[in-house]
């Protein structure tokens, strides 16, 4: 007689189900806020310095603009606008504020003009006349705008070294100092490392091979210049030329020094009205409208040069 042997029986695992919470930083909740909360307390002591040096004058200077003066009292509080009526109605003003931006735009161009090729030149050399001809175009910055300025001044009046030499051929002398001339010259001097330091840190990315491929394609140098590296170059020429056209906009020490005291920039507008006239809520509001045009200016024409270099790329 068989007996079957039969098999032990194995102990049927027992499944337990654990309810795990759900954690407020899983992926699907996303990061929680009071994650974000260290961050935000470590920068704290930051922002507040920059909205105590920058937000608070600009809201006092915004202030300022709406007050009343009294020659015999001086700034007094009201709401009123009769100050941007005066300076936008005035010709006075609408004539310093043409001949800013005038002077600033013929500056830009200058710059890029003188500072993308500049640039071009500097990329293409070996040291070490890389590292001197930088040191010659960033040894300006070295010297104070005052001191450059009065260089500008000393080479540039009626007995200076510009005119002796235009007297050697029988010329002259010419009437150079305090004149738009000499603003735009000092102002080329000063913002042309503005505007060769972005340019040249943008042809370092830019890969020599695209442009021997341009060349053994039979293209010529220029059309290699034009449709392969000015292109890539575009976003160093964008941010220098917005650079100076800021910078000189808002210039101050040079059109004072060179300009003389007829020839009035805004910059110089404002100097006049805050320590001559004492008209500080005039002032302000001159300082606040320059503000306003030169952002709006600037902002138009990245926003202008963005969409062409964006087509240009494809």
């Amino acid at each position: 007689m068989t007996i079957a042997a039969s098999k032990p029986s194995q102990p049927t695992p027992v499944r337990t189900t654990s309810t795990v919470a759900a954690s407020p930083a899983s992926p699907s909740t996303g990061t929680p806020w009071r994650a974000y909360v260290p961050l935000w307390l470590a920068s704290a002591p930051a922002f507040m310095l920059f909205a105590t040096l920058v937000f608070v004058p600009l809201a006092m200077t915004l202030v300022l603009t709406f007050y009343r003066f009294d020659p015999s009292s001086g700034p007094i509080a009201a709401f009123q606008f009769g100050n941007y009526v005066e300076v936008v109605g005035s010709p006075y003003y609408q004539t310093i504020f043409a001949r800013t931006f005038a002077i600033a735009f013929v500056t830009t161009v200058a710059c890029v003009a003188i500072g993308a090729p500049e640039a071009y030149v500097l990329s293409r050399m070996r040291d070490p006349w890389r590292s001197l001809f930088l040191l010659a175009i960033l040894a300006p910055l070295l010297v104070s705008v005052v001191v450059r300025a009065f260089g500008w001044s000393m080479l540039l009046n009626t007995n200076g070294l510009v005119n002796q030499a235009f007297a050697l051929f029988g010329l002259g002398p010419f009437k150079l100092e305090y004149t738009s001339f000499a603003i735009v010259i000092a102002l080329v001097h000063v913002m042309l490392p503005f505007m060769v330091i972005p340019v040249w840190t943008a042809l370092q990315r830019l890969d020599p091979q695209t442009e021997q491929a341009a060349l053994s394609l039979m293209a010529t140098p220029w059309v290699t210049l034009y449709r392969i590296v000015l292109p890539q170059v575009m976003p160093g020429i964008l941010s220098g030329s917005l650079m100076v056209f800021g910078l000189s906009a808002s210039a101050f020490a040079i059109p004072g020094l060179l300009g003389g005291r007829r020839l009035k920039m805004a910059a110089t507008a404002v100097y006049d009205q805050f320590l001559g006239s004492l008209d500080w809520p005039l002032g302000a509001t001159i300082a606040l409208l320059l503000l306003a045009a030169n952002l709006a200016v600037m902002l138009t024409y990245y926003r202008v040069l963005e969409r062409r270099y964006a087509r240009s790329m494809g």
